[in-house]
């Protein structure tokens, strides 16, 4: 099979590899979509998220649908010819983080794409534990259950400061997650405002259905919000997200900073008595983000923006880098 992997700080090469054997209680995916997500960028610009450094080859990817097409010793409820969604997170569902329904801090957490715990799915062929992967319904587009993983974090998000209906939510940064949190929050009936500095981005927002969208500078103009939700990893995202916030206001960082140390402003938190959620991935939230959208609670498909084969990957990854030609989502087609 053919396999993506970074070679160094932006370099990367397809290769050939062994295709996997899935064990017990595993199944054998065909990798159908992946999607190029900010973790994966910051891997292949800086090497490394905080302590979690990349030691080259080295395969990342994470957002995935695949097709099942083989099934290890013991695997049940699947059956090879379907669609999945991927929960990349691989918990031992054992520890006491796992018994606490606090699975995405497992003891022993692996996740795909991560230096350190598993290799990455840009590759033709991956094996997955059956726990961790969703079917869709027959004819779902594989683009959209790739989305199902971004979508997950912004419903966790989302699940972490409310309730919101009827709560004013400002959302900064329309990225992919911030995009996710922006729909999810519109589900449970709040009122969106979304910012960002590229002009598409908030083109996108309105699109997705905020009430409202504009640059950081036309977001300080506006009243202060019951929440904040922090989707661009920016010191200025975080000052602004405390200065906006009325008090007994909510922040949620979701945002995953290039610095290993952020800051608030002490006296104004405490002033407003600001709760701060840190949000890390998406605790058990794949299963009802994918429920969302079979239903049509929600509806993401406008987020891919673009498309590309596997040995088109270095391009995919600049773009996503440089923000160039409108992209919101790039996913890479196997």
């Amino acid at each position: 099979m053919r396999k993506l992997v970074l070679t160094g700080i932006r370099t990367m090469e397809v290769v050939p590899a062994a295709d996997p054997v899935p064990g017990p209680g595993e199944v054998l995916l065909r990798v159908e979509s992946v999607g190029v997500c900010g973790s994966d960028v910051h891997y292949w610009r800086h090497g490394r998220i905080g302590d979690q450094v990349v030691e080259y080859p080295f395969s990342v990817g994470h957002e995935m649908a695949g097709t099942v097409v083989g099934l290890g010793e013991g695997v049940e409820g699947l059956s090879v010819g379907q669609l999945v969604a991927v929960e990349p997170a691989i918990s031992c569902r054992e520890c006491d983080q796992c018994r606490q329904g606090r699975s995405h801090t497992c003891r022993r957490l692996r996740f795909l794409g991560c230096p350190g715990q598993v290799e990455g799915c840009l590759s033709d062929l991956i094996a997955m534990p059956a726990q961790c992967c969703f079917p869709v319904p027959q004819g779902f587009d594989p683009d959209l259950a790739m989305l199902i993983e971004p979508l997950s974090i912004g419903l966790y998000a989302v699940r972490r400061v409310g309730p919101l209906r009827g709560r004013r939510v400002a959302v900064l940064g329309s990225g992919p997650i911030g995009c996710s949190a922006l729909l999810m929050a519109k589900a449970e009936g709040a009122f969106v405002w979304a910012s960002d500095k590229v002009p598409e981005r908030i083109r996108m927002a309105l699109r997705l259905g905020a009430d409202a969208a504009g640059t950081p500078v036309e977001l300080d103009e506006q009243p202060p919000f019951d929440v904040a939700i922090e989707c661009c990893g920016e010191q200025e995202a975080l000052d602004q997200a405390v200065r906006i916030l009325g008090p007994g206001g909510k922040l949620a960082v979701v945002g995953i900073p290039a610095e290993d140390r952020v800051s608030f402003a002490a006296h104004e938190v405490r002033r407003k008595e600001i709760d701060i959620f840190a949000i890390r991935r998406q605790n058990e939230c794949v299963a009802p983000a994918l429920r969302m959208v079979v239903e049509g609670a929600v509806d993401p498909t406008p987020m891919v923006t673009h498309r590309f084969p596997l040995e088109r990957a270095q391009e995919a990854f600049e773009l996503a880098s440089e923000y160039r030609d409108g992209v919101l989502k790039a996913a890479i087609r196997l």
